[in-house]
């Protein structure tokens, strides 16, 4: 069974822009395509609404909410093959249970309460915290359309442990299947004490890190190798204001409850002048 790219919707613009990306990412991957709304609303007043109407439940959902995203995804790929649903439950824990039979998931950047999307929602900072596939959140763009292709780059945050990175394969297959070329960057800091070594070393292991990380990388995908001095999240946010995805992993730990994106992650989803893919990486 091919597994689908699923997409949250909740008839907000920032969620119609996540519909537009993840039919470009099903159309360019030859996946399905799956329109999901979760929400606590159709316990509540949802029922009531349908009782108005006249109409099942369902029925009124899938029209007001999922209806509208499906029309769309249709118009930007009309040649996939599209499912949806409709989950009474709260979004964090639907789509995260959808992320477990999904090849990767796009989400909005907004918040509840309405604030500009100067900050990231608490849906999106939960599923990208949580989910078991790649979660790509699409920062907002001031005419509420989504903006793949345009800077024709991707960025990939390589951390310490690169070797066998699900990011790095991530950011290379996305540079590959879009025809882009794919910038990579590792940040170092100068040594704190001088008995830890010269600085010059602790950038060459960071030349050295970067060329492994990209070791498999196809030959004809052009690949930008970049050392950085300083923090991690300053670099990535800058590099994000040239690219059209930053891609950066984030350690998954078994039985560990809270927020699992770490520093770095949490840093650029907030921040990042570009779409942010999550990529989980085994503990």
């Amino acid at each position: 069974m091919d597994l689908p790219i699923v997409v949250g919707v909740d008839g907000s613009e920032p969620s119609l822009r996540a519909v537009d990306w993840a039919a470009d990412e099903a159309a360019l991957r030859g996946a399905p395509l799956r329109l999901v709304y979760a929400s606590l609303w159709d316990r509540y007043e949802g029922a009531l609404l349908a009782q108005e109407l006249d109409k099942p439940l369902e029925e009124v959902m899938a029209r007001d909410v999922v209806g509208a995203a499906e029309e769309r995804a249709r118009r930007r790929g009309p040649q996939l093959k599209i499912a949806t649903d409709v989950l009474p439950e709260e979004p964090e824990h639907g789509l995260v249970r959808e992320s477990d039979t999904a090849l990767a998931m796009m989400v909005g950047c907004r918040g509840r309460s309405g604030m500009a999307e100067a900050l990231l929602g608490s849906v999106s900072l939960a599923v990208a915290a949580h989910a078991r596939c790649p979660v790509i959140v699409l920062r907002g763009s001031p005419d509420d359309r989504a903006r793949a292709g345009i800077r024709g780059r991707i960025a990939l945050g390589v951390g310490e442990r690169a070797t066998g990175s699900a990011a790095v394969r991530f950011a290379v297959e996305e540079a590959s299947l879009r025809g882009v070329s794919l910038e990579a960057v590792r940040a170092w800091r100068r040594p704190a004490h001088a008995n830890t070594g010269p600085a010059h070393l602790t950038e060459q292991q960071a030349v050295e890190s970067l060329k492994e990380a990209l070791r498999h990388a196809p030959a004809e995908l052009q690949v930008d190798r970049r050392t950085v001095e300083g923090h991690a999240r300053d670099a990535l946010i800058a590099v994000s204001r040239e690219a059209d995805l930053l891609v950066v992993g984030a350690r998954r730990r078994h039985g560990h409850f809270g927020l699992q994106l770490g520093r770095v992650a949490h840093g650029v989803l907030h921040h990042a002048a570009c779409p942010v893919a999550v990529v989980p990486e085994p503990a």
